[in-house]
């Protein structure tokens, strides 16, 4: 596997993670370093984590996960999604290690997945997480701190459409496992 096409996954699996990285960053009212970096290195460290995980056990258990993991990620998404919606009305509280953990595995589930296709084509395990770990660190980073910003500029609002964004997602995240889309 080529370095690009390595970049191109881990650009991929980042995706979900930037999403839900600007979604933490609209509910902060006020951002620095430490914050943004923590966020991120939860999602990089997740992304990193679950392909290995993939690659040496999915073979094992990925029959009995995989039936489940579109609804795993669709209950995870959906209830934070819910709670930022309705935390936009009231007081919000700071990130917590448990909803970020939450989140982190949520959207690294497809990541499991990728470590079994990397099992399978005996692709260089090391370079590829190392790559897919970093990337989704810097694109989070990115989220958290553009989150922010709408945060602040947009307010409630903002929060509101984060908290639908993570719902949708998750439903997507359904409706592809039900092989409805």
């Amino acid at each position: 596997m080529s370095i690009a096409e390595l970049f191109f996954i881990s650009a991929g699996l980042a995706a979900d993670a930037f999403s839900v990285s600007v979604c933490r960053g609209l509910g902060m009212k006020s951002i620095n370093l430490r914050k943004a970096a923590v966020i991120a290195l939860y999602f990089g460290s997740f992304q990193f984590m679950m392909p290995v995980v993939g690659y040496f056990f999915g073979g094992i258990f990925g029959k009995y996960i995989n039936p489940f993991s579109h609804w795993a990620a669709f209950i995870m998404l959906g209830f934070i999604g819910g709670k930022m919606i309705f935390e936009a009305f009231g007081e919000r509280e700071e990130n917590n290690g448990t909803e970020l953990f939450i989140l982190a595995v949520a959207t690294s589930i497809d990541a499991f997945a990728v470590g079994i296709v990397f099992a399978a084509q005996k692709t260089e395990l090391m370079l590829s997480v190392s790559m897919i770990g970093t990337v989704t660190f810097v694109i989070s980073f990115i989220g958290v701190a553009l989150g922010n910003h709408l945060g602040n500029k947009y307010e409630k609002k903002a929060e509101v459409a984060g908290g639908m964004i993570l719902i949708i997602m998750g439903l997507k995240l359904l409706l592809e496992g039900l092989k409805i889309i």
